[in-house]
């Protein structure tokens, strides 16, 4: 029965680390999971407590900081940013205009859904903005103040 638990914990766990993106939670629903199996061979409840304790605290302190080196941006990094990091502070052309709640931008032949970074601004067609963040497929753009070379 105790096994069980453990293992309604261990999903409920990897269920909230689902919601938050944190990669902190998941270790504890790998604890959790360490428990189910010292349950399920009859160990005693301290005993699992225990193994819960340690696998939990030996995952944060060693795997957390090797997923958290390689989950930083290539801007962060230093590396060459590839995909939608590429985009930031890239050149775009509206093709509709652009405001709080609507627009439309060519990036390098593509499309985008574009919105104006303080919502105040409006971008009409044919204006030069740059890309300063993408939010899902949405990219939020400023005014381009840079010659056009």
């Amino acid at each position: 029965m105790e096994s069980v638990l453990w293992l309604v914990l261990a999903i409920a766990l990897a269920i909230g680390e689902a919601f938050t993106a944190t990669f902190l939670i998941i270790f504890f629903a790998a604890g959790a999971l360490a428990a189910a199996g010292v349950a399920a061979l009859g160990g005693p409840v301290l005993l699992q407590v225990i193994v819960f304790a340690i696998v939990s605290g030996l995952s944060v302190g060693t795997l957390r900081p090797l997923i958290t080196r390689h989950a930083k941006s290539a801007l962060e990094t230093g590396e060459t940013p590839f995909g939608i990091e590429a985009l930031e502070g890239q050149h775009a052309t509206v093709l509709e205009a652009v405001g709080a709640d609507h627009g439309l931008v060519k990036v390098e032949g593509e499309l985008w859904t574009a919105r104006s970074f303080d919502g105040h601004e409006t971008y009409e067609p044919g204006e030069r903005v740059r890309i300063i963040k993408v939010k899902g497929a949405t990219v939020i753009v400023w005014r381009d103040e840079t010659p056009n070379i």
